[in-house]
């Protein structure tokens, strides 16, 4: 016997992604967050197309637990921010 998990509905997968997204901004490092708002959307493209419930259930339950983990580095990133900006950020300010 398998246990299903519930499908996530149409509200709920935007609310994931924009949470990712928000999550990605509270990083002090240039770089890491453009890494985690690439691999937000990235990820989310790549998962689209799925149609299987368990599947689209299993890739949703992944992302909020990428969600959690990013939370807490965002916390730890914030304890030993660089002393200097990227030159990106001092491009586009």
């Amino acid at each position: 016997m398998t246990a299903t998990l519930p499908l996530p509905s149409k509200p709920q997968v935007l609310s994931l992604f924009r949470s990712l997204l928000r999550v990605s901004h509270t990083f002090p490092d240039y770089n890491i967050r453009e890494y985690i708002k690439r691999r937000t959307i990235d990820a989310f493209r790549h998962n689209r197309n799925l149609s299987e419930s368990l599947s689209i259930s299993s890739a949703f339950s992944e992302g909020k637990s990428q969600l959690d983990v990013a939370k807490r580095q965002a916390v730890v990133y914030s304890l030993y921010a660089p002393p200097l900006k990227s030159i990106m950020e001092l491009q586009n300010p």
